[in-house]
């Protein structure tokens, strides 16, 4: 039997036996042979799940059961809010009757306020901060920043803080509020913060169930609320012992001693923001920090549910406007919703599909999110506590009556400052950091969240063509005969490759120096305008690029010596990099990627040399030519830039439209955002290269 065995087994011609491969390799195999079938199925379906998500959302929950919302009654007195008040009356009353120099008095107001309270005040000078950019410092820590030139008496700022000590604390943790308040060109809503603040230090001052200290910070917001927390946060940290050059500036008459509390456990940033435009109080919640960081659900869900289910607020997050009147979302969320119907019909357990109205508002509110979380640029000055990775956020409220209205102000005063107690009073309960519930989410709502094991499903399906193909035309490059030589073994075994990866290095190199350029530009004497600034951008990038093809054969889209390279090899290192480009930006900022891969996988994939196209006139591929041109052109930064512009209602052409994108990019780097790192040195080469295949001389 054995030998009737070995007889029937299957050899090769050198007479070894063959080795059948395994399931994962005959997987791999067929997959790569039928590349364009399943390229085609599973960008649809990552476009498709992008859709589902709205559907998706689960309800927010508390996670970590120490926090216990509301469990607990209000000690918030009538007297704590006559106390708000009456702060409120008295820089009210102040700016009325001193038309200069009341910014000092208004700071000396305050801290004589924190201190009747019996908190510890003290006051913290900072400079404003530059927006310079320097590459050696991109990816320094939040410390280090570079100040305006010279120190001048005349522009700095001062924050006026004040710290409660915990009377059943070890000191070694704390809880911060914070109120920008512009002590020059202040509001009568900003002020209308620090009347909640107020409220709340008057009760905790006098509590006994504080295990944490409470630390207030009223951030001069004369140079934006960012800069202030900022500033303050860095000599929190990281204390500098060297005598300050703002010493010499002491309107204040007070000396520069700065005093600490514990770790900050968590920070709540509030400010009041204009009329609500509904009848009801209105609270904003901002969470969006650097590159796409997110505090902890749970501090959200805590803020939300005592807004909702306590004080009655009217609790929202941002959306993108433009997306409530598309016709076409409203579409595809009545499909959706006729969907769950029939579902229904069939198992009453099903519970898939939503109403239309609830999926437009969704979508509207993801799109804002994950915009948010792509741009990399914090959405308040919470962001400051999140580069120190403190869970903070930024609640903005926007009460229904004017700032005038004192009946109503008394109430407003009391319904804030009871929100704000009842979520310190949790986080004080807390033993441990917030870490039971999620980091990596997006918000649909107020209380719907995708977590990140849905929406990376989305990513997957998109990206997951892309090394199929590119194995795909690497095995259709090689065995293509050469002039070199006929033999299809010996061209797979050869190293052609290698010219087609010299190129995607050489143009992912100018990538990285055209992200440097604006470093350069900037120290340009002389002011420049935005306009001016891309144009020279443009102009010195165009000149890399002519010099790269020059010294690098076949950079250049329009370089005749492309003849000698194989475009399809060419293409699979292209997508190849592009694949490596997108799941590294994966790991640093999710939002990022996916966005990033709506436009790069579909040019990558569908990009064809269109001059055999041309010539053979045919109907398929003409509408492939089509197909490459429009994809390459939309992939082009600037021109998705102009059409995100379009879509929002602000039309922007000629020079007009480069100055706005050299802004954009501005404040990317202004605030270390990776997007503009992904920008140069990943979708810019990626589309060079693409615009390399469109023109191949084949």
């Amino acid at each position: 039997m054995a030998t009737e065995k070995r007889d029937t087994e299957v050899k090769t011609d050198d007479g070894s036996p063959k080795i059948k491969p395994r399931p994962i390799v005959q997987l791999g195999i067929f997959l790569i042979s039928h590349s364009p079938v399943f390229s085609v199925v599973f960008s649809a379906a990552g476009v498709m799940a992008l859709l589902l998500l709205p559907l998706l959302a689960k309800n927010t929950y508390i996670s970590e059961n120490a926090l216990m919302p509301g469990s607990a009654r209000s000690m918030l007195s009538h007297q704590d809010v006559s106390d708000g008040s009456k702060l409120v009356n008295d820089i009210k009353n102040f700016r009325l009757n001193h038309d200069e120099g009341h910014g000092v008095e208004v700071q000396r107001l305050i801290g004589k306020y924190m201190l009747d309270m019996g908190a510890e005040v003290y006051y913290q000078k900072f400079q404003p901060e530059g927006n310079h950019f320097h590459p050696l410092h991109f990816f320094s820590g939040p410390a280090s920043f570079a100040n305006l030139g010279n120190v001048s008496c005349d522009s700095y700022g001062v924050n006026v803080a004040g710290i409660i000590r915990a009377p059943r604390g070890d000191g070694k943790e704390s809880i911060v509020l914070v109120t920008p308040y512009d002590f020059i060109n202040g509001g009568d809503y900003e002020a209308l913060s620090l009347g909640i603040a107020s409220s709340l230090f008057s009760l905790l001052a006098r509590v006994t169930w504080l295990s944490k200290d409470i630390v207030w910070l009223v951030a001069d917001s004369r140079y934006g609320d960012y800069r202030p927390v900022s500033a303050w946060l860095s000599e929190y940290h990281t204390p500098s012992f060297e005598v300050s050059d703002l010493s010499k500036c002491d309107e204040l008459n007070i000396s520069d001693s700065f005093r600490r509390a514990g770790t900050v456990a968590a920070a709540l940033v509030v400010k009041v923001d204009g009329r609500s435009e509904r009848y009801e109080d209105t609270l904003s919640i901002y969470a969006e920090a650097s590159n796409g960081q997110m505090p902890n659900l749970d501090l959200i869900n805590v803020v939300n549910y005592l807004a909702v289910h306590r004080q009655g607020f009217y609790v929202k997050v941002e959306k993108v406007v433009s997306l409530l009147s598309s016709s076409w979302l409203k579409t595809v969320g009545e499909i959706f919703e006729a969907v769950g119907k029939v579902a229904r019909t069939l198992n009453p357990d099903w519970k898939f599909g939503i109403p239309a109205a609830d999926y437009l508002e969704g979508s509207a509110t993801l799109a804002s999110s994950l915009y948010s979380q792509a741009l990399g640029i914090p959405t308040g000055p919470h962001g400051a506590f999140r580069d120190y990775q403190v869970d903070a956020i930024t609640l903005k409220v926007s009460p229904r009556f004017p700032p005038g209205n004192k009946g109503r102000q008394h109430e407003f005063f009391l319904r804030g400052a009871q929100l704000l107690e009842g979520t310190i009073r949790s986080v004080n309960n807390l033993l441990e950091k917030f870490h039971q519930s999620f980091f990596l989410y997006m918000l649909t709502s107020p209380g719907k969240f995708i977590s990140v094991g849905v929406y990376m499903i989305a990513f997957a399906l998109l990206v997951a063509p892309l090394p199929m193909v590119a194995a795909s035309l690497y095995i259709d490059g090689c065995t293509t005969p050469t002039n070199a030589t006929d033999n299809s073994a010996e061209n797979l075994k050869s190293w052609k490759w290698l010219h087609a990866a010299k190129q995607v290095f050489a143009l992912h190199l100018l990538g990285f120096f055209v992200t440097l350029l604006p470093y350069f530009i900037c120290q340009v004497p002389g002011e420049q305008s935005p306009t001016n600034r891309s144009i020279i951008w443009a102009t010195t990038s165009s000149s890399l690029l002519l010099v790269t093809s020059v010294t690098i054969p076949g950079c250049s889209p329009f370089s005749s010596r492309l003849h000698g390279t194989n475009w399809t090899v060419l293409k699979s290192v292209t997508i190849s990099a592009a694949f490596i480009g997108l799941c590294l930006m994966s790991i640093i900022n999710f939002a990022t990627a996916e966005i990033g891969a709506l436009l790069l996988v579909p040019m990558c994939l569908m990009v064809h040399p269109i001059k055999p196209d041309l010539r053979s006139r045919r109907v398929k591929s003409l509408l492939r030519a089509l197909c490459s041109m429009v994809l390459v052109t939309i992939g082009f930064p600037v021109m998705f830039f102009a059409i995100s512009k379009g879509l929002q209602g602000e039309g922007l052409v000629g020079l007009s439209l480069g100055g706005e994108f050299w802004t954009w990019l501005e404040s990317l780097w202004a605030w270390k955002s990776a997007t503009y790192l992904y920008i140069g040195m990943v979708h810019l080469p990626c589309w060079l290269l693409c615009l390399c295949i469109l023109f191949h001389p084949c």
